[in-house]
């Protein structure tokens, strides 16, 4: 039994339900039947598939599920197959597109359904083996306990909450394993890392086929190479056309703001916030001051410094208020190797192409050896003269000893990451990057930073950086808060007059 052929074989005998296509034949998308060929695989037990919006992911569900009830994947008598979603109202949508599927078979076939909407939404089918059920759970509802399923679909997978999405997964996992069945898991992507849906799609346990259509991060909202790669349908007329998605992109960069990230989160199925949460700068502002034409080095250059804790990242800035320059460097322990520190903090070769691009070194073994480090920040830029060092005065004690070890002679300037200081200076390197007077190379370092990033406000309304999530990396950023800011107070500072009177 060829299970994936016999799957295509039946998907492809219904009729669309919806849309401007709507009564046509099912004709699957490339990237359909490849999903299909891998999650229908004998030694795979959990199929996930993760594209964006509008992309047929429902639909493509629906039609497996209706397969699945009716015998095509699996020949067991007595079947059960459940339709789990977010709330009640998601779910039914993928049950509506299970009953429109229904019409398209012949009137025979048709008979043997009963299509249930109230008290619950169920449907019921009988073949000779049967009967056989289709029902919708939701997260936010009651446990699935008591279930055995032979076929679930997990609809839009990455939006449901934690906590509840996590009991309800286990208990439709434990009971698909009483029968040997699948399941299928579809979604846009979650809008971090650390949401379990990005856990099965970034640690795939055996036995799981994944298939994600997610672009680079960081990249402008209208690149169409990315657009298609997060729209792989647009070519088979599967969803959105690409004519529409540059529209919508082109809508979403004017507007901006909360428009702009709902766009990158939904039709671009990259991983960002979903809550208009106050973010230090959005992607595409960062963007904005990255440059491959940069300024000289010219004048004196002040040097932000983020010691991070004992084995963690350090990183520092160096800003020359003359002409807008900005560079950044980070440094690590070579213990862990950067791919496994990537895996643990769950940015995959991230850290080792950072590495490979020349913005993070290592350093020490365990730890970061502060005097050491303290010598390689100064010897980036020897020969330039150096207006200050700008660090946290939390860490000021084995600051200096790190300094007065490594023999440096330069001001030291001390700042209050939290909201003493922090507000201040997070204005000055906002406005600094929102009127366009910083110049930076493209830094990868700098943009997975940036993406860490969010703000924090207090009662009175003042903000701090703080991490996006427990796992985020924001020393570069916070470096380049400090180095930024005090550039801009130095540059603010009207220049010595000439004296009009001299002793002799």
């Amino acid at each position: 039994m060829n299970t994936s052929a016999d799957a295509i074989s039946f998907i492809e005998e219904l009729s669309i339900p919806t849309g401007k296509l709507a009564g046509a034949p099912f004709r699957l998308a490339g990237f359909q039947r490849q999903f299909i060929a891998g999650a229908l695989a004998d030694d795979i037990q959990i199929g996930i598939l993760c594209v964006g919006r509008g992309g047929g992911k429902t639909t493509l569900g629906a039609a497996l599920a209706l397969g699945g009830l009716m015998g095509v994947l699996d020949g067991q008598p007595k079947r059960e197959v459940l339709l789990a979603a977010r709330t009640l109202e998601q779910g039914r949508i993928a049950y509506q597109y299970v009953s429109a599927l229904i019409e398209s078979l012949t009137p025979e076939e048709q008979a043997k359904f009963v299509v249930l909407k109230n008290p619950r939404l169920e449907i019921r089918y009988e073949d000779g083996s049967g009967p056989h059920y289709l029902k919708v759970v939701a997260s936010d509802g009651r446990s699935a306990l008591g279930t055995s399923p032979t076929f679930i679909l997990c609809d839009e997978r990455g939006h449901w909450p934690v906590e509840k999405g996590d009991i309800l997964e286990s208990a439709l996992l434990t009971g698909m394993s009483k029968r040997g069945g699948r399941c299928m898991m579809i979604s846009t992507s979650a809008s971090d890392d650390l949401h379990t849906f990005s856990t099965w799609v970034d640690k795939p346990p055996s036995g799981t086929y994944v298939q994600e259509h997610r672009p680079e991060p960081n990249l402008p909202a209208d690149e169409e190479a990315s657009l298609l790669l997060a729209n792989p349908g647009c070519k088979d007329g599967v969803g959105a056309s690409l004519e529409d998605l540059n529209r919508a992109a082109t809508r979403a960069i004017e507007r901006g703001g909360s428009a702009l990230t709902q766009f990158r989160w939904l039709s671009r199925n990259e991983r960002v916030a979903d809550e208009n949460r106050a973010v230090v700068l959005t992607t595409d502002q960062w963007l904005a001051c990255e440059t491959s034409d940069m300024p000289p080095r010219q004048g004196p250059c002040v040097i932000g410094l983020d010691a991070g804790e004992s084995a963690s990242m350090s990183a520092a800035a160096y800003f020359w208020p003359e002409t807008g320059r900005l560079e950044s460097h980070a440094w690590f322990p070579t213990e862990p190797d950067l791919l496994s520190r990537g895996q643990n903090d769950r940015v995959g070769d991230r850290y080792q192409r950072m590495a490979d691009r020349g913005e993070l070194s290592l350093i020490g073994q365990k730890t970061v050896p502060i005097a050491d480090w303290v010598r390689q920040v100064s010897a980036r830029v020897q020969g330039q003269p150096i207006h200050c060092l700008v660090a946290d005065k939390f860490k000021e004690s084995q600051f200096l000893e790190g300094v007065q070890q490594a023999g440096i002679h330069a001001q030291i300037i001390w700042r209050r990451f939290g909201f003493y200081d922090g507000n201040e200076d997070l204005d000055r390197f906002r406005t600094a990057c929102l009127d366009r007077e910083i110049n930076t190379p493209p830094s990868l370092l700098m943009r997975s930073a940036i993406s860490d990033c969010v703000v924090q406000r207090d009662d009175n309304g003042n903000c701090r950086l703080a991490k996006g999530r427990s796992l985020g990396r924001i020393d570069a950023v916070s470096a380049a808060v400090i180095a930024i800011a005090e550039g801009k107070r130095l540059s603010a500072r009207p220049a010595p007059r000439e004296l009009r009177v001299a002793w002799t």
